[in-house]
């Protein structure tokens, strides 16, 4: 667990916070990149100061080249807060929050 500290999350917000990785997947005729509404919408989503309206911290993220999937490493309070907050993902097609862990915290328990 880590725990969120930045001046932009208010007090009464910060405490344990667990990482996670998310997916979204699309059809390519259902493409938001292409959808002159949709894709700003949606890149506002998963701008810092919109995450962090929901405690969420993206720690980073990536389309495949070709392949219409959007990965996300995030830090959230709760895998509910952060399937809500990307939940107008599931709208264009699935969107799967999987819980994480960084390398070391996998190496240093010995598993995955």
């Amino acid at each position: 667990m880590r725990l969120s500290i930045g001046s932009s999350t208010p007090a009464h917000c910060l405490g344990p916070m667990a990482l996670y990785v998310a997916e979204h997947r699309h059809p390519a005729d259902r493409c938001p990149a292409s959808n002159p509404q949709m894709a700003p919408f949606l890149l506002k989503i998963l701008s810092g100061p919109e995450a962090a309206k929901h405690g969420i911290t993206v720690q980073g993220e990536a389309v495949a080249q070709g392949r219409h999937h959007l990965y996300l490493i995030v830090d959230g309070p709760n895998q509910g807060a952060v399937e809500s907050w990307l939940a107008p993902f599931a709208q264009a097609g699935s969107l799967e929050v999987i819980p994480a862990s960084a390398c070391e915290q996998v190496v240093a328990r010995g598993q995955c």
